[in-house]
């Protein structure tokens, strides 16, 4: 078994699920406690999302009990008072996911550090996901989002919208411990962050992304894009993720990197690499390799100095092209800025 939990979640007025709150998912958890949950409620062989009534969860503590999980069987006996749709999530293999309730396990993983960033197949999510209006009022379809709106206006209330999305913010299902976030809003829930990280209030982490902790985050880390310890990304920066277009190639920062304000990379960093600000490497643009005395060497394609350590990225500020160097010292971050997180 590579995972279970039991969600509770919300569903449009057809019975599709527009998202699940994971509150404990387990990762490689005992087969006893398992077979104890498939039992009480009859779940199938596989992968595969189980609803269940509040009046299961007696019977689920029960099993769990058994089988020596004090804090799953809490979790049930809490569950029991829920007047929201309950689901148990069991991942026996990590296949491309077939439901909502799988994705949704999946992005839980991932924020909630038990499996890192492409540690999990999340191959055709997009399809599953609804388009949902996260609002002050919970999840709500779009398709549902007028009649909604009236009926709140009818009783007295005003219904937010805060987005139109299929993927919900982060902190409203996962707060990763020792981690600072300026705008919760830029986060999105299947992001990882590690220990240390913070990420500044023009920051971006998108799913099946993030960092190793710690750093300092003021620019984008797009789909698919991790980052090494100790790295900075400046204001404004980009990362070229896995959904830009760029291939199958993964876009990796390695530690004590810095990429400067409003530039950006098409290409992997190995460690200690510096990219000057407002410098954007692209894996085709042509690079100028400098020996260590400012001499041209050769002339490459940016792809072929990815994943390589210790570059020093710049546009010459007379003719304009792109230059390497050998980068000598690594960025430091501001240790007290990360401290007592």
């Amino acid at each position: 078994m590579l995972s279970f939990a039991l969600g509770i979640g919300t569903q449009n007025t057809q019975g599709d699920w527009l998202e699940i709150y994971y509150p404990a998912p387990l990762l490689n958890p005992e087969n006893g406690l398992v077979e104890a949950a498939k039992k009480a409620l009859d779940a199938p062989e596989g992968n595969a999302a189980v609803s269940f009534l509040p009046e299961h969860c007696n019977e689920l503590a029960q099993a769990f009990r058994n089988a020596g999980n004090t804090e799953q069987a809490e979790l049930a006996e809490t569950l029991a008072g829920s007047q929201r749709p309950l689901v148990a999530m069991f991942l026996e293999n990590d296949q491309p996911p077939e439901s909502a309730p799988e994705v949704y396990l999946k992005l839980h993983l991932l924020s909630h550090r038990l499996v890192k960033p492409h540690g999990v197949d999340l191959t055709g999510m997009f399809g599953l996901l609804r388009n949902v209006a996260w609002t002050n009022e919970g999840a709500i379809d779009v398709e549902e989002l007028p009649a909604r709106r009236l009926k709140a206006r009818l009783e007295g209330r005003t219904l937010s919208v805060d987005c139109v999305d299929k993927f919900p913010k982060m902190t409203d299902y996962v707060v990763p411990g020792g981690v600072r976030i300026g705008d919760t809003a830029r986060v999105r829930l299947g992001a990882h962050l590690g220990e240390g990280t913070t990420v500044m209030h023009e920051g971006f982490v998108n799913f099946n992304a993030g960092t190793v902790g710690p750093g300092m985050i003021e620019g984008r880390i797009s789909a698919g894009v991790v980052v090494g310890k100790g790295s900075d990304l400046g204001g404004g920066c980009s990362t070229m993720g896995t959904l830009s277009g760029g291939g199958n190639i993964v876009i990796k920062v390695g530690e004590g990197c810095l990429i400067g304000a409003n530039a950006g990379i098409g290409i992997p960093l190995g460690d200690r690499c510096t990219v000057e600000a407002g410098l954007y490497i692209t894996a085709g643009a042509k690079v100028a390799v400098l020996d260590d005395q400012g001499q041209e060497v050769k002339i490459v394609a940016a792809r072929e100095l990815a994943g390589q350590s210790d570059l020093l990225l710049r546009r010459n500020s007379q003719s304009g092209r792109i230059e390497c160097l050998t980068n000598k010292s690594a960025i430091a971050l501001n240790e007290a800025l990360h401290a007592n997180q």
